[in-house]
């Protein structure tokens, strides 16, 4: 009795720690222990039960992708808490202080090209002061980023080095349920880690991406993936390129069987964008969506639950424009069937603004296509380079200047409110919607056009601290580095 109530306790205790285990797996750095050198390079190939060595043989496969799949390791700056004064009364003692100390932390990338570009997970390098790079010959250098994307969980990387080995890009959309897959990365500081599994599920939504336009059309994999895993490669048996490791389902923060990862063809997209424009370029539709639950079905009168159901469109959108309506069911892009949202969202992030697409819809027991033009996330079809972009653009938001009530509400003299939060450093840094900024490093904000002067006076590698004042009266300042 003593021994069943043991195991009832660590069984309790188990499930008590899913969710943390979950949240620490997912919102910090792979690995948190400092790291050490790392061990030999295991270069053992997996092999699969009960498969005849001469009909199954990731030999090939394997020899090929560990030589393009690196460690990455960052150092990230731990948070340090404010002091009760900065608490209470919102004011910086000193932009620089409080920095803490480094982190380290450690992931997975692959090389995409022979001049040393490196696709990897944004959550592996999100925050990262210094990111080295060791090849699987265990050179190691320096790594830049070039752009990321936390809606797609993708960064782009590049190293300053030549003749690399790489691998090639397959076409995700031909990858099919039952298909022998490698997953090759550095588990645990376990470098060039080799496992097989097949694929489990395409075009999988687990709702990891805490981002309001995240794509999310995983490949589900049972091939082991752990922490340590994440950027790493996923390939067929010809060695090429299907998926980048992100994710697994797990109540232990430990590979039980359920892995994700990124489609090549998102990441390509994603990639090819960063290093064309540095920032992603991504195509709307105008609509809001939601699969079709049984009991929808049963209500509309669906022939199947198959498909996108349209729940409203945007104003002037791509949809509306076209000729879309509420009530609509989406069923096919172009030749492609559609039967679920991540399907949709994954064919339509693949496009740009400007793209066209044919759209086919079922209404009212009768199909109807229309040709779509995307638009951005503004309702144009422009394409916007990361240069360009004024830092108003970047911070993700709307902003007004403060009316005369707000002005007495608040006792302030100016002021910019934040209207709406969308991609970027207000919703990283959880600058919420009503917030005012009165200044911008100690540069009076009294419109919309002083958010990108005070950024213009920005020395380099000098912070940006964003002084204002929370919904609720109370001030607050915001301190980060660009």
């Amino acid at each position: 009795m003593k021994k069943i109530g043991q195991l009832l306790l660590v069984a309790l205790l188990g499930a008590g720690l899913t969710l943390g285990a979950y949240k620490a797996f997912w919102e910090e750095p792979q690995v948190r222990t400092i790291i050490e050198e790392a061990p030999a390079p295991v270069r053992q190939v997996s092999q699969v039960k009960g498969a005849p060595a001469d009909k199954v043989s990731f030999v090939q496969a394997a020899e090929k992708t560990v030589n393009s799949v690196v460690h990455v390791k960052t150092a990230t700056r731990a948070q340090q808490p404010q002091t009760p004064l900065e608490y209470f009364f919102g004011m910086p003692q000193n932009p620089h202080r409080g920095r803490g100390r480094l982190r380290m932390g450690s992931g997975s990338g692959v090389i995409i090209s022979p001049d040393g570009y490196i696709v990897t997970n944004n959550h592996v390098i999100a925050r990262a002061e210094e990111i080295q790079v060791v090849l699987n010959n265990e050179d190691e250098y320096k790594a830049e980023i070039v752009g990321r994307d936390p809606t797609t969980d993708i960064a782009l990387l590049k190293l300053e080095a030549e003749e690399l080995p790489y691998l090639e890009f397959s076409n995700s959309d031909q990858i099919r349920v039952g298909e022998w897959v490698l997953a090759v990365g550095n588990p645990f500081n376990l470098t060039s880690t080799v496992t097989a599994g097949i694929v489990s599920a395409t075009g999988r939504n687990i709702g990891i991406i805490d981002k309001r336009t995240a794509i999310e059309s995983f490949i589900q994999t049972d091939a082991a993936v752990n922490p340590g895993n994440s950027g790493g490669a996923l390939v067929n048996t010809q060695g090429q390129l299907v998926g980048i490791n992100s994710a697994i389902s797990s109540q232990t923060g430990t590979y039980e069987g359920y892995a994700f990862a990124v489609p090549s063809n998102i990441a390509r997209k994603v990639v090819e964008d960063l290093k064309e424009y540095g920032t992603v370029q991504r195509g709307f539709i105008g609509v809001s969506i939601s699969d079709i639950s049984a009991r929808m079905e049963e209500e509309l009168e669906l022939p199947s639950s198959k498909g996108v159901y349209v729940a409203g469109l945007t104003e002037n959108g791509a949809a509306a424009e076209a000729g879309l309506e509420k009530g609509d069911v989406i069923i096919a892009v172009g030749q492609k069937e559609v039967t679920k949202s991540s399907e949709l969202q994954e064919l339509i992030g693949s496009k740009r603004p400007g793209d066209k697409v044919s759209v086919t819809v079922r209404r009212d027991g009768e199909t109807y296509t229309y040709e779509l033009v995307l638009r951005n996330a503004q309702g144009t079809t422009d394409l916007v380079k990361k240069e360009d972009k004024a830092f108003v653009n970047l911070l993700g938001g709307q902003f007004r200047a403060i009316t005369k009530e707000e002005s007495q509400l608040y006792g302030l003299a100016y002021g910019v409110k934040v209207t709406e939060v969308k991609e970027g450093i207000l919703s990283e840094q959880q600058i919420p919607e009503g917030y005012i900024i009165t200044s911008i490093n100690q540069n009076p904000i009294r419109d919309v056009d002083d958010i990108n002067a005070a950024a213009r006076r920005l020395r380099k590698d000098e912070p940006v601290v964003i002084f204002g004042v929370l919904p609720n009266g109370r001030e607050k300042y915001f301190a980060f580095d660009v």
